[in-house]
């Protein structure tokens, strides 16, 4: 009977984290689609960032909505609230999403994808920083190899050369730091609300903030077929899908246990950047990339065993 439970806990295990990699591989396609966008339809950054927050805002909020009524409002619920989501909407997602797609536009979508990757690292280097938690050995050969790999990423081992533009590099890092405050900002309203409200409420914000510098209706570019399916694939493939699909798995595994599938959305990226943008990606810039991958899954499942562990 025991074994009988064990195996059918085992496949909702298992369910789950084929949710979270169908998640990780709709965001794998976003980046990729982003690149095409950014350095191929002529669309300005801020009226990008404007028109994919704004409906992606309004989209999932209005989902949570359908889902939760009126609760999606009780994020508002005091003023400490009231601070952390709007930090968690300027500083973690705006910022996130703009820095993201600078770092694409400069660059390529697999490089801007392994440099955000890195944000578990940012979490961790913050909490020493800030917070004085002392890492575990394990975090130490984390870090180092996860830095190895960024150095073979980005110069093909020639520390004379760059793989990416610098401006890419840069945008690249702030990139994993927005991340990092991403995951960190929303934590306190994630105990009481819905993600999918958190999220919604924190996108709608960054939209109403992009907006004042530029509005939607503002300085409209030419906008080809190929350019509206493509923003429209961004907001539901790289935004609504993907959430869907990740809050579905947590219904059949832990948080802990999905967050090992992260690696796919670069593994994705990194592919389709090749197969179908002809991104010419040199054997170095492989190895460091699976060097990178490798370190944040070591990252993850250490941290995996140790929630396990404290709730035994």
């Amino acid at each position: 009977m025991s074994e009988d439970k064990t195996s059918i806990g085992k496949s909702k295990v298992l369910k789950g984290i084929a949710w979270a990699t169908l998640a990780s591989t709709f965001w794998g396609i976003s980046g990729v689609v982003l690149q095409f966008v950014s350095q191929n339809a002529a669309i300005p950054a801020s009226w990008f960032l404007s028109v994919r927050t704004i409906f992606s805002g309004i989209l999932l909020l209005v989902i949570g909505s359908i889902m939760y009524g009126t609760k999606i409002f009780h994020v508002f619920k005091d003023w400490k609230s009231i601070i952390c989501i709007v930090a968690y909407g300027i500083i973690g997602l705006g910022a996130n999403l703009m820095s993201f797609y600078l770092s694409v536009q400069d660059g390529n979508a697999a490089s801007a994808t392994i440099l955000q990757y890195l944000s578990p690292l940012f979490i961790l280097l913050g909490g020493f920083l800030f917070m004085h938690k002392r890492p575990y050995k394990i975090d130490l050969i984390v870090f180092l190899l996860a830095l190895v790999g960024v150095f073979l990423a980005i110069t093909k081992g020639d520390i004379n050369q760059l793989a990416i533009p610098l401006p890419a590099l840069l945008w690249g890092i702030v990139s994993g730091i927005t991340a990092a405050c991403y995951v960190v900002i929303p934590r306190p309203l994630m105990e009481e609300n819905s993600p999918i409200v958190v999220l919604g409420w924190g996108t709608l914000i960054a939209g109403l903030v992009f907006n004042i510098h530029q509005p939607v209706w503002v300085g409209v570019p030419h906008l080809t077929t190929g350019a509206i399916v493509g923003i429209g694939a961004i907001v539901i493939i790289g935004t609504v899908i993907p959430f869907a699909c990740l809050l579905h798995s947590l219904h059949f595994a832990s948080s802990e246990d999905v967050s090992l599938v992260d690696a796919v959305q670069p593994v994705v990226t990194f592919i389709l950047s090749v197969l179908f943008l002809h991104t010419k990606i040199s054997l170095m810039e492989v190895v460091g990339s699976v060097l990178v991958i490798l370190a944040i899954y070591i990252l993850q499942d250490s941290k995996r065993r140790n929630v396990k562990q404290q709730k035994l």
